[in-house]
Parts: structure tokens; sequence; C-alpha cells
């Protein structure tokens, strides 16, 4: 019998724990492993989303992989439970495995034909495009929450989260150790280090376990705009409502005291591509700025230091991009290959959102149940007012967790669709849209084609996500789709890697 894995995901620990999804991938993977004359030797099994760092039993997997010599085959429900994102598909493609995908019928290996895979790289690309729309929510409300003044996210040093508000709040030890950093600082008489020493001089605790700040911690306090009383999220600026502990006068001459010239607060500018690029000679993130008021210039964020790479215009940079979008051209024979794709994949989650809400609608109609039964039991004597109270509320609480689950799965289907609406117009119209879009949508379909972007020298280097790359590889052989599989006859494309 070959030896074989078993990889089992949910989308997230509560999911786990309600017992839906791991048995019955495990149940399915385990009856399709005997049908098939394969041994599973481990099983491994995830209940948290691929988004959240820390994956562990798919690293677990990739090492097992890696140091095994006989095992070479992943038994696997379907695309997007093996994987949520390109770098998954690229660290699994690399080791040469047999993947069977079950609940799809599809056998993947390095002997598959051209068609399954392009088809398999359209289902990754809407697995992690589906996982991004589905998240968009949680990030919709976040920069709602920072357009309303509130930082919605863990406090920095010398503010405290309030959970009951979800506001933050002033630690007063804290702030006066930085109220005093900053004080000492913009004096021009110390560095880093000997701020931390005068401050522990002077009797100021920078933390019970760490007495003294380090430079790192130090110089962290000295350029955070947040203790104005804003702070920037993504490179953006938000006007805070929290306290300010230093007045903006002081912190801007703690900046000119740090870098030697004038500090000006350019991120109040929501910029493009700020954030989307890394810098090609020492690996920082590519910021931007504004001169004379109107030019947008593109550079080095300097995170390690002097860096060479000189500045570059926004114009520049969209144009740059421009060609990178141009490569990606597909005919009707290609679009019939992603619509199929499209709608294999949309069939295997309609059944799982069925699926899911019919289970969820149970649960909700076994709660009413419970709740007209306890009631009952209260006006008969039977139960003490206080239990009756206890055990309704905490009832009403599941009966809202259920009705926002059954929400989200409601509008799962819709997300889904839309992602493959989109896809398509992607595939039929890349260059039009983009020529015609505003800075920040084209970064949106940036973010859908390209991945790994640098900035060195003045260029732009990049890769293609899957599936584009093979289009863009491939233009003028998709042109006239001659590579399509076929046993007859000489290849007039050899080696196009569609034929691989």
């Amino acid at each position: 019998m070959k030896p074989a894995v078993l990889y089992a995901r949910v989308s997230s620990r509560e999911q786990e724990k309600e017992g839906y999804s791991i048995p019955a991938q495990i149940r399915l993977l385990e009856e399709y492993a005997k049908r098939n004359g394969l041994e599973i030797t481990k099983q491994f099994v995830e209940a948290e989303s691929a988004k959240i760092s820390g994956r562990h039993a798919f690293n677990d997997m990739v090492t097992f992989l890696k140091k095994s010599s006989t095992v070479k085959t992943i038994l696997v429900e379907k695309t997007d439970r093996l994987y949520r994102n390109f770098k998954d598909y690229v660290t699994i493609d690399d080791l040469d495995l047999e993947i069977h995908l079950v609940k799809e019928n599809e056998i993947l290996s390095k002997d598959s034909r051209s068609h399954a895979k392009f088809m398999h790289g359209i289902k990754v690309l809407m697995a992690k495009n589906y996982s991004d729309n589905l998240s968009e929510e949680v990030r919709k409300g976040i920069t709602e929450k920072a357009k309303q003044g509130h930082f919605p996210s863990k406090a920095p040093y010398a503010f405290k989260n309030n959970r009951n508000t979800h506001l933050v709040e002033v630690d007063q030890d804290e702030a006066s150790f930085v109220r005093r950093a900053f004080e000492l600082y913009a004096t021009g008489q110390y560095t880093l280090k000997s701020v931390s020493e005068k401050l522990y001089e002077e009797g100021f605790i920078y933390k019970s376990n760490m007495p003294k700040a380090q430079r790192g911690s130090m110089e962290k306090i000295l350029k955070n705009l947040f203790y104005t009383g804003d702070f920037m999220m993504k490179d953006v600026f938000y006007e805070g409502k929290h306290e300010a502990l230093v007045s903006l006068e002081l912190f801007e001459k703690v900046q000119r005291t740090l870098s030697r010239r004038t500090f000006k607060l350019q991120a109040k500018h929501d910029f493009a591509f700020a954030g989307l690029i890394s810098c090609g000679h020492c690996g920082c993130t590519v910021s931007a700025q504004i001169q004379r008021e109107k030019y947008i210039y593109y550079h080095c964020s300097g995170g390690k230091g002097y860096c060479p790479e000189k500045y570059l215009r926004e114009e520049v940079l969209i144009e740059q991009f421009s060609h990178a979008v141009r490569r990606i051209r597909a005919n009707k024979d290609v679009i019939d290959l992603v619509i199929k794709a499209l709608k294999e994949s949309h069939v295997d989650e309609i059944k799982f959102h069925d699926e899911r809400i019919k289970a969820l609608q149970s649960h909700q109609t076994a709660l009413y149940r419970r709740m007209d039964m306890i009631y009952t039991d209260k006006l008969d004597g039977h139960i003490s007012h206080a239990f009756w109270e206890t055990k309704n509320a905490q009832f009403k609480k599941e009966l809202a967790d259920t009705e926002r689950k059954l929400a989200e799965h409601g509008k799962a289907n819709y997300v889904y669709l839309e992602s493959g609406v989109r896809l398509l117009e992607v595939l039929k119209n890349a260059s039009f849209l983009y020529d015609r879009q505003q800075p920040h949508e084209q970064r949106k379909l940036l973010n859908l084609l390209l991945s790994n972007i640098s900035l060195k020298d003045g260029n732009l280097y990049y890769e293609y996500n899957r599936p584009f790359d093979w289009i863009a590889e491939n233009g003028d052989c998709l042109k006239n789709w001659a590579c399509r599989d076929s046993n007859t006859g000489p290849h007039p494309y050899q080696g196009c890697a569609l034929t691989n």
C-alpha cells in the first residue's frame, strides 16, 4: 500500500469546538484511502485560520514530508483546506508530491496534464481571494474605529486597553516616564542610551522586570506619534481621541534631534502604494512623501540606516506597474477553462455553506426549545428564578452567536460569486481596468496579480500570482491556444509552461 499523510483543517477554533468539520473530513479521507490502496501513516489536523501566523500542523506536515524518503502523497478534502495563500501553494509545489483532492475528484502531481494544473491554479487563487474578501468586513470595522479616533489595536507603552469600553486609557506611572523621556531627548544633550540611564537615575522605572529601557525600546517610544494624541495605522494618519502625553511641537523637536533634519508629517496623506513594495537593496518598506505640495515620491524608508535607493515619482511607478498588467491577456478558450473551474469550486462551496446553515438552524431550534422548557419549569416552580436567569442569559448568548454565524454563511455565497466575477473581469480586461482606475483601485488589482514586489535602482521587480504567472509567461501561446493537450502531431510550442 502506498504511504500517505492526511491533512484536515477548519478555518477557526470555534468550528473545531462545534465538532462539525474535522471529523467529517477525517472520515472522508480514511474511507478514500481504503478504497484506493493508500496507507495513512500520519494525520495532521489544524483548527485555526490560515490568516493567523503559526499554522503549526501545516508546518509540521511540510517538515515531515521533507524528511521522509517514502511518503510523497497528501490526502486532503479540497483545495482551500490545504492552502489559503500562494506561499503555501509554492511550498507544497516545491516538494514534488502527489496531492489527492478527494471532494474535487482530482489527483495532482508533476505528471498532471496542463489544463488540470491551470484549473488548480484558478482554485488556489479563488481560495485566497475568498479568504481575503471574508476578512474585509473585519478590516472595515478596524478602519472605521480608527476614523472615529479610537486606536483599534494593542495600546502602546504608557497606555492600556480597557476591556469594557474597548478604548485606550493612560497608565499614569508609565506616562510620566514617557513625558520625561521626550523632554530629555529634545535638549539634544543625550543619546538614546543616556536618556535611559538618566531616567533611571531620576527614579523612573521603565518596567518592573526591566528597570532601564533598551535602546530600541526608547527609540520606538520617541518615534511614536501616538503620544501626541494622534496615531498612524498602515501608513495612514488618524486624529485620535485619546489623551496626549506630549505636545506636537515637542514631538517634532525630538524628531529633528533624531534625524538631524526637519520632520514633516507626510503620513497624513493616504499614499496608494505605501507598504506594497520593499526595497531591493536593504529589504525595508518603501514609503512615500509629497514634495512641492503636489508631487508624490516613493523611496526606501531607511529603517536599517543609509540606503542608496533613489526617489521615484508615483507616475513612473504607475507606468511600470502598467507593463506588468498588460501581460495578462486571456482568450475565449482560457476564459472557458476558468469558468469551468469556478463552477466546480462554487458547487462545493454551496454544499459546504448549505450544510453549515442546516446545522446552525437545527441548533437554533434546539435553543428556542430549551428556553421554552426552562421558562415552563420556572413557572411550575421546578427551578428558582435565579437559576432561570442564569440559564436564560446563557441560551440568549448562544442564540445571538448562532444568528451571527447564520448571517455570515448567508453572505458568504454572495462574496464567493463576487470573487469569481472579479476574477473574470481581470482576465478579460486587466489592462483596460488598470488604465482607467485611480491609484488606490490600481493597488487592489496589483494585490490580486502580483507578489514579492521590490524596487531597486528605480526599477520594479515582482512575481505573478498563480495562475496569472502562466498567462503572463505564455501570452502568445495562450492567444492561439495552440498548446492544448494533444497526443497527435508535433507540438508547435515546445517548452511552454502549460505543456510541462
